[in-house]
């Protein structure tokens, strides 16, 4: 058995969703546009530097989620797949994942942004396994609090090999590993894999990828 990671965010989607679902809630009247948008594009600006402090970000991206009832935000999520995202998923990123799927490998997205986010776009894509930031839940409501460590740069590592373990897994139970990305912050988890595929990448991903002899594709 074969082993198919894949990153969410610029990677199998033409865009952000973690950017996008704030521009989403601006666009709804739920989030203030003068605050917050100014935000939101700084901290897309650092995570594409890779300067972003992951704490600072997820306390202001994931405090909307604890002011509006788990309905509520279901039912602006379900406007959200068709308006922001159903139209960033390329035809180039299905075929590569059903490849995959069709090889028989395990399929596993895992990603930064949020599990509210994420989940459906996961399912979108038919994948279903998602190992993400998990924003953390009371009484199946978000407290605007991140539960566990953050899946981000070295935290992917952390998580992964965390799931590995629940389902029994390590690294040695698959004869190669891929893992497809964007992005400079991905670097410990794409040296950790047999088969790193820098995708659209970053100038610091696209550098390190020619300089290792790793593939570059593109899914736009």
């Amino acid at each position: 058995m074969n082993l198919a990671l894949f990153d969410l965010d610029n990677t199998l989607l033409a865009g952000d969703s973690d950017f996008q679902w704030g521009q989403h809630l601006i666009e709804q009247g739920v989030l203030d546009r003068e605050l917050h948008e100014a935000r939101n594009i700084e901290f897309y600006e650092q995570y594409k530097a890779g300067t972003l402090d992951i704490q600072e970000f997820l306390d202001f991206q994931l405090k909307p989620l604890s002011r509006h009832s788990r309905s509520q935000l279901d039912a602006w999520h379900k406007d959200f797949m068709e308006k922001r995202i159903l139209p960033l998923i390329t035809l180039q990123a299905r075929k590569l994942v059903n490849r995959h799927m069709l090889a028989g490998d395990l399929c596993v997205i895992i990603t930064a942004t949020n599990s509210f986010v994420t989940g459906p776009i996961a399912r979108a894509f038919g994948i279903n396994h998602l190992i993400a930031t998990e924003p953390e839940q009371r009484d199946g409501e978000f407290t605007g609090r991140v539960s566990g460590p953050p899946c981000f740069r070295d935290g992917k590592v952390v998580r992964l090999e965390s799931w590995l373990d629940h389902h029994n897994l390590t690294w040695l139970s698959f004869l190669e590993s891929w893992f497809y990305s964007d992005s400079l912050n991905d670097l410990p988890l794409l040296k950790k894999v047999t088969r790193p595929v820098a995708v659209d990448p970053d100038a610091t991903l696209r550098a390190h990828a020619e300089k290792n002899g790793w593939p570059i594709i593109s899914l736009r």
